[in-house]
This record gives structure tokens, sequence and C-alpha cells, in this order.
């Protein structure tokens, strides 16, 4: 892959939960000569990673967009958000960062009738250049409660049994994923740990979601890699 000596050489990420990091992607960043800086929400000024004309990730969290008495630090990093993507910058929401795409480009994203977690596949949609493509017949992470209307002029990517509206791209700067493609096999069990209140509310097994993570992680962390550089090769 021949990158473009002008591309920010640089991935800023935001973080809303300490686990729920870049996952395999991180290593495919290393991989191209990328680096990668981390801000936490709610604590580091976004603004640099909202400005910022490279690739930006915003990743998931147990919030909701709508959610911004309680977490006030939403406001301005809607208001961002709904700037950057005004101006086309390269940008990828994954889960809680994809409904704040959603909501930033004018979309409801609001509860859905139940919790999506677990690995299943996606519907991936039969439309020019589709980015998902590699995860056709892969099982893939959800793990959600609250689900979007697709905003005004995008491109649906993918569905699943469960939501209708699972990844959407606006352009080719612009991706938004409400499931997890950046899971890594290694850290799951991080998850299990820090999701275990919502994990038991919705009555679902530890030991059904950890086995699963055994028998398919891998396979979508090969996957993702080959998603992820095709994804930066429309960038550059």
């Amino acid at each position: 892959m021949n990158l473009n000596t002008s591309f920010p050489k640089t991935i800023y990420a935001i973080q809303h939960l300490a686990f729920e990091d870049l996952g395999s992607l991180e290593d495919v960043f290393y991989q191209l000569g990328f680096r990668v800086r981390y801000f936490e929400a709610g604590v580091d000024d976004l603004s640099p990673a909202l400005n910022y004309e490279g690739l930006t990730i915003i990743l998931g969290g147990p919030i909701g967009v709508y959610e911004t008495e309680d977490y006030p630090f939403l406001i301005d990093e809607i208001s961002g958000l709904r700037q950057r993507l005004k101006d086309d910058k390269p940008t990828i929401g994954i889960c809680l960062g994809a409904q704040l795409i959603a909501h930033a480009l004018g979309a409801n994203v609001y509860a859905g009738e139940q919790k999506e977690i677990g690995w299943s596949e996606l519907e991936i949609k039969n439309v020019e250049q589709n980015i998902l493509s590699p995860l056709k017949n892969t099982k893939v992470l959800h793990w959600h409660g609250d689900t979007f209307d697709l905003p005004e002029n995008a491109t649906l990517l993918a569905s699943s049994a469960m939501y209708p509206n699972q990844a959407f791209s606006i352009g080719k700067n612009i991706l938004a994923l409400q499931f997890h493609l950046e899971i890594l096999e290694e850290s799951f069990e991080k998850w299990l740990i820090g999701h275990t209140c919502e994990i038991r509310n919705a009555q679902l097994s530890i030991q059904q979601l950890r086995n699963d993570n055994y028998l398919y992680a891998q396979d979508l962390e090969q996957k993702t890699q080959n998603l992820m550089r095709s994804f930066l090769e429309y960038l550059i």
C-alpha cells in the first residue's frame, strides 16, 4: 500500500470508556506507519481531535447522545463533530461514535426495543464499492441498546436481523459503524468485566460470550485489517 506522504501520519481517537479502545485497528495503523493519539472524552479538550485534518475515530461507550444534562461534555463534542462532518474531514464512528455522527447529521438517536449484545452476521448491502464487503458471512460483535435513523444523504451499508441501520457512509470520508469491528480477542475479557452489570441485566451468558469471542474474533481481526487498509486507500 502506497501512502500519500502529505496525509497526516497520526490517527486521533476519542475514547469514552477506558477498555473500549482501537483494539485490532491499532496494529493496522502501526503496520502502515501511523502513530495513534488518544483523547479521553469528559477529561481532555476534544477540539484538537475534532478539528484535525487527518483521520479521527470516535469510539464507543455506555452513555447515550441524548444524555447531555448528565454528561455536558457531549454538547461540545457534538458541536465540534457537526462542524467536522460539514467540512467532510475523514471520520469513523464506532457504536456510540456512530450514534454521535448520526445525531450530528440531524438523525434521531433513541433507545432500541432491546439490547443487541453478542456475535452475529451482518446483511451487507449491495451498493457500489461497499467498504464492508470483506465482512460478508462474518460474525461481528454487537454491543448496544440505542439505535438511530439513517441520516439524510447517507448510504446504508449494513443491517442486522435486529436493527436495520448498522452502518452507513457519507461520501468516502465518513463511516459510521453501530457494531464493533475493532474487538481484539485477547482483550475481550475486559469487556466482560467492565460490562458485567449490563450482561447480567440482559440475562446473557458470560461464558457463551467468552466462547463466541474465541470462535469468531480472530477471523474478524483479519478481515478488519483488509477493510481498514481499503478505507485508508480511499482517503489517500
